[in-house]
């Protein structure tokens, strides 16, 4: 009789060790060592998350700038150009006789690079008609914005006939603008993309 009260006891014993869990203190320590791993691991990958979502942004960028350089190196050199292509260029003397006159057939240049068409995108037929485009939108002026949500634009056009980056300011010898197309990201990040547009 004995020796069963013995043997159910050390049952009894054994049962109780198999149900028992984790300590208050393992319990701890298990989630101190999961915290700093996830820390460990949000730094090593948020980062990369981020490089990738910048490349995105840098590709729209110059996709972006690229489709507006295009538009306006179709448009015609000045609002006194030709706008069909002719043989004489603005502000060129052809009798070279010191003066530009409608008589010989010469136009003077503009001397003010702005919008001559009211603001509507579609009437844009020169290069100065852009000079201060913030507008995000295609030719037609039909907005974009749904597609390059979060960045900006920012044209601007010199006149620069000597390339060397510089507007010429009053300089009468109009043979060259250029033209800055600027493209803020949604992170902020400026991408300048800078072309020159020929008097011809």
């Amino acid at each position: 009789m004995r020796s069963n009260f013995i043997v159910s006891v050390k049952t009894a014993k054994f049962s109780r060790h198999q149900v028992q869990g984790f300590t208050l203190i393992e319990t701890i320590v298990g989630i101190v060592v999961l915290a700093i791993a996830f820390a460990i691991f949000t730094r090593l990958i948020y980062p990369l998350a981020n490089q990738s979502a910048e490349q995105v942004h840098q590709i729209k960028a110059a996709e972006l700038a690229q489709s507006m350089i295009n538009e306006i190196l179709g448009k015609a050199f000045d609002e006194n150009s030709d706008m069909s292509g002719s043989l004489v260029r603005c502000g060129e003397d052809v009798n070279r006789d010191g003066v530009i006159t409608a008589a010989a057939g010469e136009s003077p240049c503009s001397q003010v690079l702005s919008n001559e068409e009211a603001g509507d995108r579609a009437l844009f037929d020169d290069v100065d008609d852009y000079n201060g485009l913030t507008v995000i939108a295609n030719s037609l002026g039909d907005g974009l914005a749904n597609i390059y949500l979060g960045y900006q634009i920012n044209v601007q056009v010199v006149n620069d006939s000597n390339y060397d980056g510089v507007s010429d300011g009053s300089d009468n010898n109009y043979t060259a603008k250029l033209i800055t197309v600027t493209v803020t990201t949604p992170q902020d990040f400026d991408f300048v993309f800078s072309v020159y547009r020929a008097n011809f």
